[in-house]
């Protein structure tokens, strides 16, 4: 299964303004070449751009990568790959990587239904994390929603068995939505003993809009499916 079978009217971004500053310039300047994966349509030889067998984590959408660094210089033992699409987030992480002498993280700057369908050869990861997403709340635009069923599926094909893969939504009808989309792939089994929503991760760092959804009274509801 390859990212054709997605719908090309869906993508995992929206393009949004940003401003780099002068540092974030700087660091894609400097440090992409080290750390950047440049997006190819043929499969990428991890092990080779890490330079060794590790287990392996995909954050899709890092954002501010917050939660993408803290993972990293928690687990020196594993390797990590960022994928977002906008640059300021990624000038910022790569400057983080440069500040903490990181070596077990890579990032690309692509659109990540591609990315994964594309370069990530199938049974890769350990790990897939995709931390709120945009819920696109209005009815309408549902079909926009990233984690969709042919997402989730293709998804499935690139964890390991017995790999994880973990999403977290504040907007409760999104999450409503996630957890039928996650239950409905067959490659997949909740890891929740109630077939429900899942504990935090203590190795996850509350992203922004985690924060975001405390301070507005959101709940914040997570979801870990394994891959049979």
């Amino acid at each position: 299964m390859n990212s054709q079978t997605h719908p090309r009217g869906v993508r995992s971004f929206v393009l949004r303004a940003g401003r780099l500053t002068d540092g974030q310039q700087r660091a894609l300047q400097t440090q992409w070449p080290k750390f950047g994966l440049e997006y190819s349509a043929a499969p990428c030889d991890l092990d080779a751009r890490f330079g060794r067998q590790a287990p392996r984590i995909v954050e899709i959408g890092f954002g501010n990568g917050a939660n993408l660094i803290h993972m990293a210089s928690q687990r020196p033992e594993a390797d990590f790959l960022g994928i977002e699409v906008h640059r300021p987030g990624v000038g910022r992480v790569l400057l983080d990587i440069e500040r903490l002498n990181l070596h077990n993280v890579r990032i690309s700057n692509h659109d990540a239904v591609e990315v994964i369908g594309q370069q990530l050869p199938e049974s890769c990861v350990d790990e897939v994390l995709v931390l709120f997403p945009d819920p696109w709340h209005k009815k309408r635009h549902h079909k926009r929603r990233l984690l969709n069923d042919a997402f989730v599926a293709l998804l499935a094909t690139r964890l390991k068995p017995g790999g994880v893969l973990r999403a977290a939504t504040d907007w409760e009808h999104y999450a409503i939505a996630m957890l039928e989309v996650l239950a409905n792939c067959p490659l997949l089994e909740n890891i929740a003993a109630d077939g429900g929503y899942a504990q935090r991760p203590q190795s996850r760092q509350p992203t922004r809009f985690e924060r975001r959804g405390e301070r507005l009274g959101h709940g914040v509801w997570d979801l870990a499916f394994r891959r049979r």
